[in-house]
C-alpha cells in the first residue's frame, strides 16, 4: 500500500529466486528499488498518467545540489483513480499519496555518502472488496453475463458502506462506514550509507523504521447464488417482499498496526577471480492485528442491496467466518555471503549460503471459531476465549550454487539449485493454528537446468525448473454447495511443479524486437485433505491431492513484439495468452484459455517531453478468472450439475484507454 514505482526511484530491479534466497530468505523474484539521491545539477521530472474512466495519475520528482558535499530530493506522488465503475460509497476506488524527502551528504573525496530519506504514504483502496462480479458459468470453461451486468463495469458492492458487525475485541455490536476501514497510513525513515575503500573494499549500511499506525483493509467474499420466493421471508429496504437471486455475502474488517525495523550491511570485494558479498540482516517486525467478520444476504445485481431477513436481521453469522487476532514480533538475525568465481573464460560457479536465528513471540487464539465468537466470551464448549503467548526460537538457513558452462562462443549450459527454509510466521497464528502438533519447518528446494545461444540477433534460453514447498499453512472457508452456509478449516497442505520455460530476445532487423515466452507447468497440491460438519450435522470433505493449484494455468505464452517507426516513435503490442484454469479445489470447474492484450505508442517529442497512449484488452475480451465463490466443496462427478447456473468471482481487465506524459527540466 506504501509503494509504488514512481519518479522517486533512480533504478528498479529483480533479484534472482536464488539471490533472494540468500539475502531475504525467500525463494521468489524480489523488486530491488533504489532511491534518487540526486547530483550536483538540478534536475525534475513530472509524470502524468490518466484514462478514458477518469483516472488522474501524478507524480514529481526534483533532485540537485547545495554546493559540493550536499544533495538534496524530494518526491511527490498523487493518484485519483475512480476505478472502471463508480464505487459510490467511496469517491475514488484507489486514492493515494506519497511524499518523500532526502538529503545526502558527500565526505572523504566523494568515497563515501550518507543519505536521510522520510516518507509518508496514505492510500485507500477500495478495489479490494469490488473485484468480484456475478455470471452464468455455462458448464464448458466460458460464462454468459447477467443481463445488465456487464463484470468490470458494473460494481457488485452495495451502494451504502453502513455496515454493523460484532467487534472481535469486546464483543460490542458497532457500525462503520466501509470507506474509513480502509484507511492505510505509514510513516518512514531511511538511513543510506555507503563506502569505497583504496583498496576496493565496499561497504554500505541501510537502515529503515517503518511506523503504520493504519494498516487496514476490506476483503468480500462470496458463497453460493440461488433464487427465492416471497415466501422465503426476505424484504428489502423499504419493506417489499423479495423474490429474486440472492447471494450469501461474507465481509472481513481488517485493522492492523505495523512497526518495522530493518538493517542491512554488506561488504563486497574482489579477489582476482572473485568477487565476494558477506552481509548481515537485523530484521523486526512488529504487529497488531485482529478482524472482525460479518455474513448478510444481498440480491444479485448492480449495486446490490441488503436484504432483510425474516427474523428482521441485515446481518448475521458474526465472527464465525475466520477472524483473525495476533499480536506479537518476529525477529531475523542473519548472515550471509555469497561468492561470484570466474573460474575460467568459459566456465563460472555462483555459490552462497545464509544461516538466520529466528525469533517468533505471538498471541494466538487456537479455539474453533462460532459465531458470536469474541475475545472474552465463553465458547459452547465452556472455554473462556483468551489469547495464549507462542515463542518459537529457530535456525533457518538458505544455501544456493549455479554453473554456468560456455561450451563455444554465444553456446552453454547452465544449472542451478537452491534451498530454504523457514518456519510458520506470525501472520500463521493469527487463525487457529498451527498447533504445536503442527509446527513444522518449511523447505523450499528448487532445481533448474538448460541450455542458452546468443548471437548478433538472438539471444536464447531454454530451461527445465523444479520447485516445491512443504507445510504451507492456509485457512480455508468451505461452503456447503448450494446453499450460503460456510465454516472455516486450518489447511496444511504440500505444492509442487515441474516446467519448461524458453525465452528469446529476437531482433531480426533494425527497430523490430520480440520478446517471446512460452511455460509449460503442472503445479499440484500434495496432501491436501480437510473435512467440515455443517450446522445440519452432514459432513463434508475436500480432496485435492494431486490435483492442479487453482487459478495456475498450465501453458502460459507472451508476445512482445515492438518497432520503432523513427528513433522518436515507439509502436508496441503485448500479448498474454494464460492456459485453462481451474476454478474450484478439485478441479471441477474451470475457465478455457485467454489472452490479455496490450498496446501503445510511445513518442519522444523532444530531449524533454514524451507522450504515450496505452490500450489495455485492445481485443475487449470479457470474462471471468481467479476462483468461483463459493465452490470449494463441489466434485467432478458433480461438475454437470452446475453447468447453467449462476455464480460469481473475479473478471477480467475491461477495455481501457490510458494517456501518458512526462516532462524532464
Amino acid at each position: 500500500y506504501h509503494w509504488r514505482s514512481d519518479a522517486s526511484l533512480g533504478e528498479v530491479g529483480l533479484m534472482t529466486p536464488s539471490e533472494s534466497a540468500i539475502k531475504t530468505g525467500n525463494i521468489a523474484y524480489s523488486v530491488n528499488s533504489f532511491s534518487k539521491i540526486g547530483d550536483k545539477k538540478f534536475k525534475g521530472i513530472v509524470n502524468y498518467r490518466s484514462n478514458h474512466f477518469g483516472l488522474q495519475q501524478f507524480d514529481m520528482n526534483v533532485t540537485g545540489g547545495i554546493g559540493d558535499k550536499w544533495r538534496y530530493s524530494g518526491t511527490m506522488y498523487q493518484t485519483f483513480d475512480p476505478g472502471t465503475f463508480k464505487v459510490k460509497f467511496d469517491e475514488y476506488a484507489d486514492r493515494t499519496q506519497i511524499y518523500r524527502a532526502g538529503l545526502t551528504r558527500l565526505f572523504n573525496d566523494n568515497k563515501g555518502k550518507i543519505s536521510l530519506l522520510y516518507k509518508y504514504a496514505y492510500s485507500r483502496n477500495s478495489l479490494n472488496q469490488l473485484n468480484s462480479a456475478p455470471f452464468i458459468y455455462v458448464g464448458d470453461g466460458s460464462i454468459k453475463e447477467l443481463p445488465g451486468f456487464e463484470p468490470g463495469l458494473a460494481s457488485y458492492g452495495p451502494a451504502s458502506g453502513e455496515f454493523e458487525y460484532m467487534d472481535i475485541m469486546d464483543g460490542k455490536m458497532k457500525t462503520c462506514n466501509l470507506r474509513d476501514m480502509a484507511d492505510n497510513r505509514s510513516h518512514e525513515v531511511t538511513l543510506l550509507t555507503d563506502y569505497t575503500f583504496d583498496n576496493g573494499l565496499k561497504w554500505n549500511l541501510d537502515f529503515k523504521y517503518m511506523n503504520a499506525p493504519e494498516a487496514n483493509y476490506v476483503d468480500f467474499g462470496g458463497s453460493t447464488i440461488s433464487e427465492v420466493t416471497e415466501e422465503d421471508g426476505y424484504t428489502l429496504s423499504d419493506g417489499t417482499p423479495y423474490s429474486g437471486l440472492i447471494e450469501g455475502r461474507r465481509t472481513w474488517l481488517h485493522i492492523g498496526k505495523v512497526r518495522n525495523i530493518l538493517l542491512t550491511t554488506e561488504l563486497e570485494k574482489t579477489f582476482g577471480n572473485h568477487r565476494m558479498n558477506l552481509g548481515l540482516n537485523e530484521w523486526y517486525y512488529h504487529l497488531d492485528y485482529h478482524s472482525s467478520s460479518m455474513q448478510w444476504t444481498a440480491t444479485v445485481q448492480e449495486y446490490p442491496e441488503i436484504l432483510t431477513a425474516a427474523d428482521g436481521s441485515r446481518f448475521r453469522g458474526f465472527n464465525e467466518l475466520s477472524p483473525e487476532y495476533t499480536k506479537g514480533y518476529e525477529n531475523k538475525l542473519a548472515l550471509y555471503f555469497t561468492d561470484d568465481w570466474q573460474i575460467n573464460p568459459k566456465l563460472n560457479l555462483f555459490y552462497g549460503g545464509r544461516l538466520e536465528y529466528y525469533r517468533m513471540s505471538a498471541d494466538q487464539i487456537s479455539h474453533p471459531r462460532y459465531s458470536g465468537f469474541y475475545i472474552g466470551d465463553t465458547a459452547p464448549d465452556g472455554t473462556v476465549i483468551t489469547p495464549a503467548n507462542v515463542t518459537k526460537d529457530k535456525l533457518n538457513y538458505a544455501a544456493t550454487a549455479r554453473v554456468t558452462y560456455n561450451m563455444i562462443k554465444g553456446f552453454g549450459l547452465t544449472a542451478d539449485g537452491t534451498i530454504a527454509t523457514r518456519f510458520p510466521r506470525i501472520n500463521e497464528y493469527a487463525g487457529t493454528g498451527p498447533t504445536e502438533e503442527q509446527y513444522n519447518r518449511v523447505t523450499i528446494p528448487l532445481v533448474r537446468g538448460g541450455l542458452f545461444y546468443k548471437n548478433s540477433w538472438l539471444d536464447l534460453t531454454s530451461m527445465v525448473t523444479y520447485i516445491a514447498k512443504s507445510n504451507n499453512i492456509d485457512q480455508q472457508n468451505l461452503t456447503k454447495p448450494g446453499t450460503s452456509e460456510g465454516k472455516t478449516v486450518l489447511l496444511i497442505y504440500d505444492i509442487q511443479t515441474l516446467g519448461w520455460t524458453t525465452s528469446a530476445e529476437i531482433d531480426p532487423f533494425k527497430g523490430f524486437h520480440l520478446h517471446a515466452l512460452f511455460t509449460y507447468q503442472k503445479p499440484v497440491y500434495k496432501n491436501y485433505n480437510a473435512s467440515v460438519t455443517f450446522s445440519d450435522g452432514s459432513q463434508m470433505g475436500v480432496n485435492a491431492n494431486n490435483m492442479i493449484v487453482k487459478e495456475i494455468p498450465q501453458v502460459l505464452v507472451e508476445l512482445d513484439p515492438s518497432y520503432n517507426i523513427t528513433k522518436d516513435l515507439r509502436l508496441w503490442l503485448s500479448f498474454r495468452y494464460f492456459g485453462k484454469t481451474y476454478a474450484n479445489l478439485q478441479e471441477a470447474l474451470y475457465f478455457n484459455g485467454r489472452w490479455e492484450t496490450f498496446g501503445g505508442i510511445n513518442w519522444t517529442v523532444n530531449k524533454n517531453f514524451d507522450l504515450g497512449v496505452t490500450v489495455v484488452n485492445f481485443l475487449n475480451q470479457k470474462g471471468a478468472k481467479g476462483t468461483i465463490n463459493g465452490s470449494e466443496l463441489i466434485t467432478k462427478d458433480e461438475a454437470s450439475k452446475y453447468a447453467g447456473c449462476y455464480m460469481s468471482g473475479t473478471y477480467l481487465r475491461p477495455f481501457t484507454v490510458e494517456f501518458s506524459a512526462s516532462i524532464k527540466f
